[in-house]
């Protein structure tokens, strides 16, 4: 079975005995929502996932959405409880790139209404939100559709040199690489893993938030 989430959705309906049509009407999607994923074989919508795990609280979110873990929940659960690394209500917000740019300086208040989904994984503490990845500029570290755990650094003294940050920036949008000592003054440097892009400097003043990556859940 293929590792991406919409064959893994495509998995749970064949086990359910009823088409993705049907899957579809059952968690009220439009039309063709996961039918097209399927045989674009593009990505959906986390909240799709989020649906799925509801009316079919057997079957463990986290294992849908990343692969990892056993397919079935152990035991019977509530809506409310039905993963313990999935729950609506409580957990690292996964937040848009753009929400992390909006944040005041240092500061982690994030609107609800920028929270896509919530998650609970046991080894990411001291985390205070997860964004999706983009782009192949830290690839093979990273991949795009990765998710990341980040924690907000409130000052310059903070920053952890080679270390992989996330940096929100004025002209250059919401970043992730692998920062350094410049040999500019008043910058820092930009580094990514694939080679294909090559380090450049960004001057401090143009930051707008940073934060440390402390962790990953990987979407092949």
């Amino acid at each position: 079975m293929s590792d991406s989430i919409i064959d893994r959705i495509m998995y749970i309906a064949e086990k359910e005995n009823i088409t993705l049509t049907s899957l579809e009407k059952k968690i009220e999607a439009s039309k063709g929502v996961l039918t097209r994923a399927y045989n674009k074989k593009t990505d959906i919508q986390s909240k799709w996932v989020t649906r799925i795990a509801e009316n079919y609280p057997l079957y463990n979110a986290f294992w849908i959405l990343t692969g990892a873990g056993e397919l079935e929940n152990e035991t019977s659960v509530t809506r409310e409880d039905q993963s313990p690394y999935f729950n609506l209500k409580k957990g690292t917000p996964l937040i848009p790139v753009n929400a992390f740019a909006g944040l005041s300086h240092g500061n982690v208040s994030i609107m609800e209404q920028d929270i896509m989904e919530r998650y609970l994984v046991p080894d990411f503490t001291n985390v205070d939100f997860m964004i999706r990845i983009k782009g192949s500029s830290m690839y093979p570290k990273y991949n795009s559709g990765d998710v990341v755990a980040c924690k907000m650094i409130n000052s310059e003294s903070f920053l952890q040199w080679n270390k992989v940050h996330v940096i929100a920036t004025k002209e250059q949008g919401v970043l992730i690489k692998r920062i350094d000592i410049s040999e500019k003054e008043d910058c820092i440097k930009a580094v990514s893993d694939n080679e294909k892009y090559k380090p450049f400097d960004i001057p401090k003043d143009e930051i707008l938030n940073i934060a440390l990556v402390t962790g990953v859940i990987r979407l092949e």
